[in-house]
């Protein structure tokens, strides 16, 4: 298993899983979003790979709150691998890579009421919920976990 950056001639199997992914996770009107996330701010996108397949991705960006907030983006595994530790793989290594910048303080993450809690397993606090943000019955649940000396 390896986790590389993104290629453009990823686009079509990502979308491909993020379809898979729907609409247990994300709502179909979000695909036209990720589409545009995948050629616009994908700078920071990662896909995670066995035996040649893409199992898993996402990202994260950079440039919230001045500089001292990263936000984690558009993770999803692939259905086949839910529950076997690629999304907490795939997440740490995300963390890990914005733990280089120390001018990151805090990550956030924007999800759902079917992932917050293993973001909670990750590290991740709710700050608050917001009802049917991202599309009736997906509720927006914000969590931040804080960074310091002491995890770097």
């Amino acid at each position: 298993m390896k986790i590389r950056p993104i290629d453009t001639k990823d686009q079509p199997k990502l979308l491909e899983l993020f379809r898979l992914n729907t609409p247990q996770f994300f709502d179909p009107s979000e695909e036209k979003e990720f589409s545009h996330y995948l050629q616009q701010d994908s700078e920071n996108y990662f896909i995670i790979e066995e035996a040649n397949s893409i199992i898993g991705s996402g990202g994260f960006n950079y440039g919230f709150d001045k500089g001292k907030t990263a936000r984690i983006s558009w993770g999803m595994i692939h259905p086949d691998w839910h529950g076997k530790g690629i999304g907490t793989k795939l997440t740490q290594y995300r963390i890990n890579e914005i733990k280089k910048h120390p001018e990151v303080e805090a990550i956030v993450v924007r999800t759902t009421k079917v992932v917050h809690g293993f973001y909670q397993k990750q590290g991740f606090e709710l700050l608050k919920i917001e009802k049917d943000y991202w599309a009736p019955g997906f509720d927006l649940y914000l969590m931040k976990m804080k960074l310091g000396s002491k995890f770097r």
